[in-house]
């Protein structure tokens, strides 16, 4: 099966869905029946195997250590096929049951969707969408691991586009997501960490980046790492790692900022990369723990109670490794000016020296907003030529312009990570600005500050602007004159 054969099948399970189901509820539906077909269809491949190795003895082909997953007996994709009716209890039954016969690695992931509920999801329509998945053997040989990951992916951004609004709390554009994963250069071996992880895309792009860089993926396994509080879009990140061949990671349900999952004796985790995209100026984000917080993540100061960008930041800060560590984040434009206990925090990190670029994006490049964002990139030891220098780009003008959303192109993308490796100064777009001269600014680190547009040499005479006028003008009459004769043929014909 081709990729673009598997995914317009994928989507068309939405449209089943359509008109019951709201499409921000789609994904809920949608990929743990996705998991469900290919842990079935994976599972029937090992038991082919395991007979064939053992000359169709059943007692041994049937031993745990055959399988990846173990499926109990009456909880195969086969048996919910035959149900008639109480279809919706038949998948719950079969999902819980697999759920609890792989607690290390499979407990809570097919999520909490209500799927006995006959009002939105009748017997029918349960049973039309199992068929439309059965049309489609999802084992290894027909659906490889990427082929499938890729298409989830394409799944995940699709519902996303339906969604758009709602969609920012668990999917960042991916071309944003490889222009950070670019900056940061995790490599094979390195711990990454996202402390606010959505759907995974950045774990899953630090994967890609290491093969693309000729790196052993099998070393990051055991060393991807992600919290994320919605349960069902934590679920639907151990499906998406699961789908792209990812086999040891951590992703924790959980409020990172109140109860981290991550921690090393009294203190949290440290690790090599620490990556997020986290949600924009998070009002009640805690507050109240963190005025004594245990970890120290108000070394900086406290963050304002309806503001949880500077909790974000000094949570991952902390989260850094020592030496190796190196930081990118998401943050709102407003993070860099805004004053009082922000404004405070900023002075103080900055003092630290960690900052080493502040990127700024264009606008609607995320799903929830059309205002632009920034990128902060952090690192604990900087190179000596570096230290007390922050490098300020305005890549507001690096975008697509899109119908609904804008975007970066791979250019772009190229484009920005080139400004940020180099760290030189580039007219209208770069510049590399001393800790002092931002110290003098009330370190206040509003982009346009620091980099001024490039000013064009073209000079227009008065002679040139007349002439723009004229033909402007005559323009315009023409316009209107072909206008005149247009409604006239019109009002012959009606006549």
């Amino acid at each position: 099966m081709t990729l673009s054969e598997l995914e317009s099948h994928l989507w068309e399970s939405a449209n089943i869905l359509r008109g019951p189901v709201d499409a921000a509820d789609f994904k809920t539906f949608i990929f743990p029946l996705l998991f469900f077909k290919r842990v079935s269809d994976v599972h029937d491949e090992e038991r082919e195997a395991a007979l064939a190795e053992f000359s169709g003895d059943d007692e041994a082909a049937s031993f745990s250590e055959n399988y990846r997953f173990q499926i109990p007996e009456g909880c195969h994709w086969r048996d919910v096929r035959q149900v008639a009716t109480n279809v919706g209890q038949a998948l719950q039954t079969a999902m819980r049951g697999i759920e609890q016969a792989n607690p290390h690695t499979l407990y809570g992931i097919f999520g909490d969707a209500h799927w006995s509920n006959k009002d939105r999801l009748s017997d029918s329509l349960l049973r039309d969408l199992i068929e439309h998945f059965s049309r489609i053997d999802l084992g290894n040989k027909a659906a490889q691991s990427d082929i499938l990951g890729q298409s989830y992916e394409y799944l995940i951004k699709k519902f996303a586009d339906a969604t758009n609004k709602k969609a920012g709390e668990f999917y960042t554009p991916r071309s944003v997501v490889k222009l950070m994963v670019n900056i940061l250069d995790p490599r094979e071996g390195e711990s990454i960490y996202d402390p606010t992880c959505g759907t995974g895309g950045m774990l899953l792009e630090a994967i890609h980046h290491v093969r693309e860089t000729q790196g052993d993926v099998r070393k990051l396994w055991g060393r991807l790492f992600g919290q994320e509080k919605n349960l069902t879009t934590a679920a639907i990140a151990r499906m998406n790692l699961y789908l792209h061949g990812a086999e040891d990671f951590q992703i924790v349900r959980g409020d990172t900022l109140r109860t981290p999952a991550f921690y090393s004796g009294d203190n949290l985790a440290t690790f090599d990369c620490v990556i997020a995209n986290p949600p924009f100026s998070l009002e009640k984000w805690g507050e109240e723990v963190w005025s004594s917080d245990p970890y120290g993540r108000n070394f900086a100061g406290m963050p304002p109670d309806k503001s949880g960008d500077y909790a974000f930041v000094q949570h991952m800060l902390k989260s850094m490794a020592a030496g190796t560590g190196r930081m990118a984040v998401v943050l709102p434009h407003g993070a860099l000016f805004r004053m009082g206990k922000e404004g405070a925090i900023r002075k103080k990190i900055l003092g630290m020296d960690l900052l080493e670029a502040v990127i700024g994006l264009g606008p609607n490049l995320f799903y929830g907003t059309g205002l632009a964002a920034c990128i902060l990139v952090f690192r604990q030891q900087k190179p000596k030529d570096r230290k007390n220098k922050v490098l300020i780009v305005d890549a507001s003008k690096e975008f697509k312009i899109g119908r609904a959303q804008n975007e970066l192109l791979p250019e772009h993308v190229e484009r920005i990570h080139g400004w940020v490796r180099y760290f030189q100064d580039v007219e209208g777009i770069a510049r590399v600005v001393t800790l002092d001269e931002i110290a003098a600014n009330d370190h206040n680190l509003n982009i346009p500050r620091y980099v001024e547009p490039k000013v064009t040499s073209e000079v227009l005479t008065v002679e040139d602007a007349m002439n723009h006028l004229r033909e402007s003008v005559e323009a315009a009459f023409a316009a209107e004159e072909r206008l005149v004769s247009l409604l006239n043929k019109e009002e012959l014909l009606t006549k």
